[in-house]
Protein backbone atom coordinates (compact mmCIF):
# COMPACT_ATOMS: atom_id res chain seq x y z
CA UNK A 1 0.00 0.00 0.00
CA UNK A 2 1.51 3.30 -1.10
CA UNK A 3 1.79 6.13 1.40
CA UNK A 4 -0.47 9.06 0.62
CA UNK A 5 1.51 12.30 0.33
CA UNK A 6 -0.10 15.74 -0.01
CA UNK A 7 2.00 18.53 -1.53
CA UNK A 8 0.86 21.93 -0.27
CA UNK A 9 1.87 25.53 -0.92
CA UNK A 10 2.18 25.97 -4.69
CA UNK A 11 -0.02 27.32 -7.46
CA UNK A 12 -0.28 23.71 -8.60
CA UNK A 13 0.36 21.69 -11.74
CA UNK A 14 1.10 21.91 -14.60
CA UNK A 15 3.94 24.10 -13.36
CA UNK A 16 4.70 27.46 -14.89
CA UNK A 17 7.60 29.37 -13.42
CA UNK A 18 8.47 29.28 -9.74
CA UNK A 19 10.78 27.32 -7.49
CA UNK A 20 8.19 25.36 -5.51
CA UNK A 21 6.15 24.63 -8.66
CA UNK A 22 9.23 23.28 -10.42
CA UNK A 23 10.15 21.21 -7.37
CA UNK A 24 6.62 19.77 -7.26
CA UNK A 25 6.74 18.96 -10.97
CA UNK A 26 9.88 16.85 -10.61
CA UNK A 27 8.84 15.18 -7.37
CA UNK A 28 5.67 14.06 -9.15
CA UNK A 29 7.67 12.86 -12.14
CA UNK A 30 10.13 10.87 -10.05
CA UNK A 31 8.04 9.64 -7.09
CA UNK A 32 4.54 8.88 -8.40
CA UNK A 33 5.46 5.23 -8.81
CA UNK A 34 6.40 4.91 -5.14
CA UNK A 35 3.83 7.18 -3.45
CA UNK A 36 0.18 8.12 -3.88
CA UNK A 37 0.73 11.85 -4.50
CA UNK A 38 -1.86 14.62 -4.30
CA UNK A 39 -1.00 18.19 -5.31
CA UNK A 40 -3.15 21.07 -4.08
CA UNK A 41 -3.85 23.65 -6.79
CA UNK A 42 -5.41 27.08 -7.09
CA UNK A 43 -8.31 26.90 -9.51
CA UNK A 44 -8.17 30.61 -10.35
CA UNK A 45 -7.15 31.53 -13.90
CA UNK A 46 -7.19 27.88 -15.03
CA UNK A 47 -9.00 27.31 -18.32
CA UNK A 48 -8.80 23.55 -18.02
CA UNK A 49 -8.76 21.68 -14.73
CA UNK A 50 -6.91 18.38 -14.95
CA UNK A 51 -7.82 15.63 -12.53
CA UNK A 52 -4.39 14.01 -12.70
CA UNK A 53 -0.92 15.02 -13.81
CA UNK A 54 1.94 12.55 -14.31
CA UNK A 55 0.29 10.10 -11.94
CA UNK A 56 -0.54 12.60 -9.19
CA UNK A 57 -4.08 13.57 -8.20
CA UNK A 58 -4.92 17.28 -8.33
CA UNK A 59 -7.19 18.85 -5.72
CA UNK A 60 -8.43 22.39 -6.37
CA UNK A 61 -8.96 25.10 -3.77
CA UNK A 62 -11.06 28.08 -4.99
CA UNK A 63 -8.58 30.72 -3.80
CA UNK A 64 -5.43 32.40 -5.03
CA UNK A 65 -2.18 30.82 -3.87
CA UNK A 66 -0.61 34.28 -3.50
CA UNK A 67 -1.03 37.33 -1.28
CA UNK A 68 -3.57 37.45 1.55
CA UNK A 69 -5.70 34.69 0.01
CA UNK A 70 -2.63 32.47 -0.05
CA UNK A 71 -2.75 32.11 3.74
CA UNK A 72 -6.29 30.70 3.70
CA UNK A 73 -5.46 28.65 0.59
CA UNK A 74 -2.61 26.92 2.42
CA UNK A 75 -4.65 26.47 5.61
CA UNK A 76 -7.51 24.77 3.74
CA UNK A 77 -5.01 22.55 1.90
CA UNK A 78 -3.40 21.52 5.19
CA UNK A 79 -6.77 20.77 6.80
CA UNK A 80 -7.84 18.63 3.84
CA UNK A 81 -4.52 16.75 3.98
CA UNK A 82 -4.80 16.05 7.69
CA UNK A 83 -8.03 14.15 7.02
CA UNK A 84 -6.84 12.30 3.91
CA UNK A 85 -3.03 11.96 3.75
CA UNK A 86 -0.30 10.04 5.58
CA UNK A 87 2.42 12.62 4.92
CA UNK A 88 2.17 16.38 4.36
CA UNK A 89 4.88 18.17 2.39
CA UNK A 90 4.32 21.85 3.17
CA UNK A 91 6.20 24.28 0.93
CA UNK A 92 6.43 27.65 2.66
CA UNK A 93 5.08 28.81 5.99
CA UNK A 94 1.99 30.92 5.33
CA UNK A 95 -0.49 28.24 6.48
CA UNK A 96 1.49 26.51 9.20
CA UNK A 97 -0.30 28.31 12.05
CA UNK A 98 -2.86 25.48 12.00
CA UNK A 99 -0.30 22.71 12.51
CA UNK A 100 -0.92 22.37 16.29
CA UNK A 101 -4.16 20.52 15.50
CA UNK A 102 -2.04 17.72 14.01
CA UNK A 103 -1.84 16.61 17.66
CA UNK A 104 -5.19 14.90 16.99
CA UNK A 105 -4.20 13.39 13.61
CA UNK A 106 -0.57 12.36 14.17
CA UNK A 107 0.32 12.77 10.49
CA UNK A 108 3.94 13.12 9.37
CA UNK A 109 4.74 16.72 8.41
CA UNK A 110 7.72 17.62 6.23
CA UNK A 111 8.10 21.40 6.26
CA UNK A 112 10.18 23.08 3.56
CA UNK A 113 11.29 26.23 5.30
CA UNK A 114 11.48 28.18 2.03
CA UNK A 115 13.50 31.11 3.37
CA UNK A 116 13.23 34.25 5.47
CA UNK A 117 10.00 35.37 3.87
CA UNK A 118 9.16 37.66 6.79
CA UNK A 119 12.26 39.76 6.08
CA UNK A 120 11.20 40.79 2.58
CA UNK A 121 10.64 44.51 2.04
CA UNK A 122 7.39 43.95 0.15
CA UNK A 123 5.49 43.04 3.35
CA UNK A 124 4.09 45.57 5.82
CA UNK A 125 4.71 45.35 9.58
CA UNK A 126 1.66 43.17 10.32
CA UNK A 127 2.39 40.76 7.46
CA UNK A 128 6.01 40.40 8.59
CA UNK A 129 4.92 39.60 12.15
CA UNK A 130 2.41 37.02 10.92
CA UNK A 131 4.97 35.34 8.65
CA UNK A 132 7.53 35.19 11.46
CA UNK A 133 4.93 33.54 13.73
CA UNK A 134 3.99 31.11 10.94
CA UNK A 135 7.65 30.21 10.46
CA UNK A 136 7.95 29.44 14.17
CA UNK A 137 4.82 27.23 14.08
CA UNK A 138 6.14 25.38 11.04
CA UNK A 139 9.49 24.67 12.66
CA UNK A 140 7.95 23.78 16.02
CA UNK A 141 5.25 21.38 14.81
CA UNK A 142 6.88 19.69 11.79
CA UNK A 143 8.43 16.25 12.10
CA UNK A 144 11.14 17.18 9.63
CA UNK A 145 12.39 20.61 8.56
CA UNK A 146 13.88 21.04 5.10
CA UNK A 147 16.10 23.98 4.17
CA UNK A 148 17.43 24.69 0.69
CA UNK A 149 20.65 26.39 1.79
CA UNK A 150 23.27 25.68 4.46
CA UNK A 151 22.88 29.25 5.73
CA UNK A 152 19.24 28.52 6.61
CA UNK A 153 20.21 25.31 8.40
CA UNK A 154 22.39 27.45 10.66
CA UNK A 155 19.55 29.94 11.13
CA UNK A 156 17.08 27.21 12.17
CA UNK A 157 19.61 25.78 14.62
CA UNK A 158 20.48 29.15 16.15
CA UNK A 159 16.90 30.50 16.25
CA UNK A 160 14.94 27.39 17.21
CA UNK A 161 17.54 24.87 18.37
CA UNK A 162 16.22 22.42 15.78
CA UNK A 163 18.06 20.30 13.25
CA UNK A 164 17.09 20.43 9.57
CA UNK A 165 17.77 18.55 6.36
CA UNK A 166 19.51 20.33 3.50
CA UNK A 167 17.77 19.60 0.19
CA UNK A 168 18.37 22.05 -2.63
CA UNK A 169 16.81 22.19 -6.12
CA UNK A 170 17.60 20.48 -9.37
CA UNK A 171 18.69 22.32 -12.48
CA UNK A 172 19.29 19.58 -15.02
CA UNK A 173 15.95 20.24 -16.73
CA UNK A 174 17.52 23.24 -18.46
CA UNK A 175 19.13 22.63 -21.83
CA UNK A 176 21.69 24.78 -23.67
CA UNK A 177 20.25 25.97 -26.97
CA UNK A 178 20.77 28.54 -29.70
CA UNK A 179 17.99 29.99 -31.83
CA UNK A 180 18.32 33.53 -33.12
CA UNK A 181 14.64 33.59 -33.96
CA UNK A 182 13.71 33.23 -30.29
CA UNK A 183 15.96 36.14 -29.34
CA UNK A 184 14.27 38.26 -32.01
CA UNK A 185 10.87 37.18 -30.68
CA UNK A 186 11.68 38.94 -27.39
CA UNK A 187 13.33 41.94 -29.05
CA UNK A 188 16.88 40.97 -28.04
CA UNK A 189 19.24 42.19 -30.76
CA UNK A 190 22.49 42.56 -28.79
CA UNK A 191 25.43 40.53 -30.19
CA UNK A 192 26.57 40.00 -26.59
CA UNK A 193 24.75 40.63 -23.32
CA UNK A 194 24.68 40.09 -19.58
CA UNK A 195 21.49 38.54 -18.24
CA UNK A 196 19.48 38.59 -15.02
CA UNK A 197 16.17 36.85 -14.22
CA UNK A 198 14.18 37.70 -11.10
CA UNK A 199 10.85 38.79 -9.71
CA UNK A 200 10.21 42.52 -9.50
CA UNK A 201 10.58 43.02 -5.76
CA UNK A 202 12.90 45.37 -3.92
CA UNK A 203 15.02 42.77 -2.15
CA UNK A 204 16.04 41.39 -5.55
CA UNK A 205 17.91 44.66 -6.13
CA UNK A 206 17.13 45.00 -9.83
CA UNK A 207 17.47 48.79 -9.40
CA UNK A 208 21.09 48.36 -8.31
CA UNK A 209 21.81 46.31 -11.43
CA UNK A 210 20.13 48.78 -13.78
CA UNK A 211 21.93 51.74 -12.21
CA UNK A 212 25.26 50.03 -12.84
CA UNK A 213 24.60 49.41 -16.55
CA UNK A 214 23.44 52.98 -17.07
CA UNK A 215 26.98 53.98 -16.05
CA UNK A 216 28.63 51.33 -18.26
CA UNK A 217 26.83 51.97 -21.59
CA UNK A 218 29.36 49.98 -23.63
CA UNK A 219 27.98 46.74 -22.13
CA UNK A 220 24.50 45.34 -22.81
CA UNK A 221 22.03 44.00 -20.26
CA UNK A 222 18.87 41.91 -20.58
CA UNK A 223 16.61 41.63 -17.52
CA UNK A 224 13.60 39.30 -17.45
CA UNK A 225 11.00 40.04 -14.79
CA UNK A 226 7.28 40.25 -14.03
CA UNK A 227 7.40 44.06 -14.19
CA UNK A 228 3.66 44.64 -13.86
CA UNK A 229 3.23 42.80 -10.56
CA UNK A 230 4.33 45.72 -8.35
CA UNK A 231 4.80 49.49 -8.37
CA UNK A 232 8.50 48.76 -7.95
CA UNK A 233 8.56 46.81 -11.24
CA UNK A 234 6.32 49.28 -13.08
CA UNK A 235 8.57 52.20 -12.10
CA UNK A 236 11.73 50.36 -13.13
CA UNK A 237 10.34 49.56 -16.56
CA UNK A 238 9.23 53.17 -17.08
CA UNK A 239 12.55 54.63 -15.95
CA UNK A 240 15.01 52.30 -17.68
CA UNK A 241 13.35 51.21 -20.94
CA UNK A 242 14.84 54.15 -22.84
CA UNK A 243 18.49 53.14 -22.51
CA UNK A 244 20.02 51.67 -25.66
CA UNK A 245 22.12 49.10 -23.81
CA UNK A 246 19.29 47.80 -21.60
CA UNK A 247 16.46 45.48 -22.70
CA UNK A 248 13.68 44.79 -20.19
CA UNK A 249 11.73 41.66 -21.11
CA UNK A 250 8.41 40.60 -19.58
CA UNK A 251 8.39 37.28 -17.70
CA UNK A 252 9.15 34.30 -19.94
CA UNK A 253 7.26 31.13 -19.01
CA UNK A 254 8.28 28.98 -21.98
CA UNK A 255 11.16 26.86 -20.66
CA UNK A 256 12.76 26.40 -24.09
CA UNK A 257 12.65 30.13 -24.83
CA UNK A 258 14.13 30.96 -21.43
CA UNK A 259 16.91 28.42 -21.92
CA UNK A 260 17.81 29.96 -25.29
CA UNK A 261 17.95 33.48 -23.85
CA UNK A 262 20.13 32.28 -20.99
CA UNK A 263 22.36 30.10 -23.15
CA UNK A 264 23.31 33.09 -25.28
CA UNK A 265 24.29 35.30 -22.32
CA UNK A 266 27.93 36.24 -21.76
CA UNK A 267 27.54 36.32 -17.95
CA UNK A 268 24.61 35.76 -15.61
CA UNK A 269 24.07 38.33 -12.84
CA UNK A 270 22.21 37.17 -9.72
CA UNK A 271 20.92 39.99 -7.52
CA UNK A 272 18.69 38.23 -4.96
CA UNK A 273 19.44 39.14 -1.35
CA UNK A 274 16.84 37.19 0.66
CA UNK A 275 16.59 33.86 -1.17
CA UNK A 276 18.31 30.67 -0.14
CA UNK A 277 19.41 28.52 -3.06
CA UNK A 278 17.42 30.44 -5.66
CA UNK A 279 16.12 28.17 -8.46
CA UNK A 280 16.92 30.84 -11.07
CA UNK A 281 20.56 30.82 -9.91
CA UNK A 282 20.72 27.02 -9.88
CA UNK A 283 19.37 26.93 -13.44
CA UNK A 284 22.03 29.41 -14.57
CA UNK A 285 24.69 27.30 -12.83
CA UNK A 286 23.33 24.18 -14.55
CA UNK A 287 23.63 25.88 -17.95
CA UNK A 288 27.30 26.47 -17.20
CA UNK A 289 27.07 30.25 -17.17
CA UNK A 290 29.75 32.26 -15.39
CA UNK A 291 28.10 34.04 -12.47
CA UNK A 292 28.32 37.53 -11.00
CA UNK A 293 26.38 37.47 -7.72
CA UNK A 294 25.17 39.80 -5.01
CA UNK A 295 27.34 39.07 -1.99
CA UNK A 296 25.31 37.36 0.73
CA UNK A 297 26.22 34.08 2.49
CA UNK A 298 23.41 32.11 0.81
CA UNK A 299 24.62 33.03 -2.68
CA UNK A 300 28.21 32.18 -1.77
CA UNK A 301 27.02 28.80 -0.47
CA UNK A 302 25.07 28.05 -3.66
CA UNK A 303 28.03 28.95 -5.89
CA UNK A 304 30.68 27.52 -3.53
CA UNK A 305 32.65 30.80 -3.55
CA UNK A 306 33.34 30.32 -7.27
CA UNK A 307 31.48 33.34 -8.67
CA UNK A 308 32.37 37.04 -8.77
CA UNK A 309 30.68 38.97 -5.94
CA UNK A 310 29.54 42.56 -5.38
CA UNK A 311 27.87 44.45 -2.52
CA UNK A 312 26.71 47.66 -4.19
CA UNK A 313 26.45 49.54 -7.47
CA UNK A 314 30.00 50.89 -7.29
CA UNK A 315 31.48 47.40 -6.86
CA UNK A 316 29.38 46.03 -9.73
CA UNK A 317 30.47 48.89 -12.00
CA UNK A 318 34.11 48.13 -11.14
CA UNK A 319 33.61 44.45 -12.02
CA UNK A 320 31.92 45.31 -15.31
CA UNK A 321 34.66 47.72 -16.35
CA UNK A 322 37.28 45.02 -15.73
CA UNK A 323 35.19 42.07 -16.95
CA UNK A 324 37.76 40.98 -19.53
CA UNK A 325 40.23 40.35 -16.71
CA UNK A 326 38.01 37.51 -15.46
CA UNK A 327 38.41 34.16 -17.21
CA UNK A 328 34.76 33.44 -18.00
CA UNK A 329 35.55 29.92 -19.24
CA UNK A 330 37.06 28.95 -15.90
CA UNK A 331 34.10 30.38 -13.98
CA UNK A 332 31.71 28.52 -16.30
CA UNK A 333 33.56 25.24 -15.86
CA UNK A 334 33.32 25.61 -12.07
CA UNK A 335 29.56 26.07 -12.32
CA UNK A 336 29.14 22.96 -14.49
CA UNK A 337 31.12 20.90 -11.99
CA UNK A 338 28.99 22.12 -9.07
CA UNK A 339 25.77 21.41 -10.98
CA UNK A 340 26.78 17.84 -11.82
CA UNK A 341 27.56 17.15 -8.17
CA UNK A 342 24.68 18.92 -6.38
CA UNK A 343 21.86 20.14 -8.60
CA UNK A 344 20.29 17.09 -10.25
CA UNK A 345 16.61 16.24 -9.79
CA UNK A 346 17.39 12.56 -9.31
CA UNK A 347 19.43 13.48 -6.23
CA UNK A 348 16.75 15.87 -4.92
CA UNK A 349 13.85 13.45 -5.41
CA UNK A 350 15.71 10.62 -3.69
CA UNK A 351 16.23 12.78 -0.60
CA UNK A 352 12.52 13.62 -0.41
CA UNK A 353 11.62 9.98 -0.96
CA UNK A 354 13.71 9.03 2.07
CA UNK A 355 11.90 11.63 4.18
CA UNK A 356 8.44 10.43 3.10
Amino acid sequence: MKKKVGIIGTNGLPAKYGGFETLTNYLVRDLSKDFDLTVYCSNLHKDERLQQYNGAKLVYIPLSANGIQGVLYDILSILHSLFSMDVLLILGSSGTVVLPINFFFRKKVVFNFGGLEWQREKWNFIAKKFLKISEAFGVRYANTIVVDNAVFAEYVKNSYDKESRLIEYGGDHVLPANNQGILEKYGISFPQYFLSVSRAQEDNYIHLLLDAFVKVPELNLVVISNWKISSYGINLKENYSGYQNIKLVDAVYEQVDLDIIRSNAKWYIHTHSKCGSAPSLIEAISLGLPIISYDVPANRSTTEEKAVYFNNTAELINILKKINEYNSKEYAASMREIASRRYKWEIISKKYSELF
